[in-house]
């Protein structure tokens, strides 16, 4: 019988989800959903050519007045999320600075489209997330996979 310890059997070498209770956070799951939706909200497709990548939230923003507060939506989301997980509240005012700046610069035209593809204010809170998660599970003797989901 073939051995399962062996590198070929190991899901982590063929890319597969994996997943350790032993060494993963219980939030695991959560928060790589969040990071696929900060992807889609901020850097979903590339522009060809260039290393551009924009996402909803960008396309979101050509649309005068209803779509920059229809981003808000997932922004809120994400937030929301975090303070469930348990995000302290210095994180919490963090991300809601990064979706108050997205918004108040995006609501300009033209210069707030613009602003928009850099700022990725959703990617930033994810990041700010899975910081204090990290941060928590090595004070516990524990680690959470430290590869983003999708591209940054």
């Amino acid at each position: 019988m073939p051995s399962t310890s062996s590198p070929a059997n190991d899901p982590r070498a063929t890319g597969a989800a994996y997943y350790d209770p032993a060494t993963h956070s219980p939030h695991h799951a959560k928060l790589e959903r969040l990071e696929k939706l900060a992807g889609t909200m901020d850097s979903f497709m590339r522009i060809p050519g260039t290393g551009i990548r924009l996402g909803l939230d960008s396309l979101l923003g050509l649309i005068p007045g209803v779509g920059d507060a229809a981003a808000l939506g997932p922004a809120g989301y994400i937030v929301y999320s975090a303070h469930q997980m348990g995000a302290p509240k210095s994180a919490l005012a963090k991300m809601t600075v990064n979706i108050g700046i997205d918004a108040l610069i995006g609501s300009i035209p033209l210069i707030g489209d613009i602003f928009d593809v850099g700022w990725k204010a959703n990617r930033r809170n994810v990041a700010l997330l899975r910081k204090h998660l990290e941060e928590a599970e090595r004070k516990e003797g524990r680690v959470i996979d430290a590869t983003p989901v999708g591209r940054v």
